[in-house]
């Protein structure tokens, strides 16, 4: 995973303009998450949508957890789109 690899990233190398905007207004960060890098930080509000707790003392995040999080970012933002009127 590219967030482990090389955290200091800058997050359009994995998250598209579109999907930093939706993570930052649909996810709030936990303290221990505010000072993380960019990249860090949005694996982390993602994981957060497939159910991650991100709680202190919790291991990284699983592939399944990546998945849900994926496929409900992707939803969310079919409808941004849809009610912006890009799409359709």
């Amino acid at each position: 995973m590219l967030g482990r690899l090389a955290p200091q990233a800058p997050a359009e190398l994995a998250f598209t303009r579109t999907e930093t905007e939706l993570l930052e207004r649909v996810v709030h960060d936990t303290s221990h998450n505010a000072q993380a890098p960019p990249l860090v930080r949005n694996v982390i509000r993602l994981a957060q949508l497939g159910g991650y707790l991100a709680r202190a003392s919790d291991p990284p995040p699983d592939n399944t957890v990546m998945w849900r999080g994926m496929r409900r970012l992707t939803d969310i933002q079919l409808g941004y789109e849809l009610a912006l009127k890009r799409s359709g």
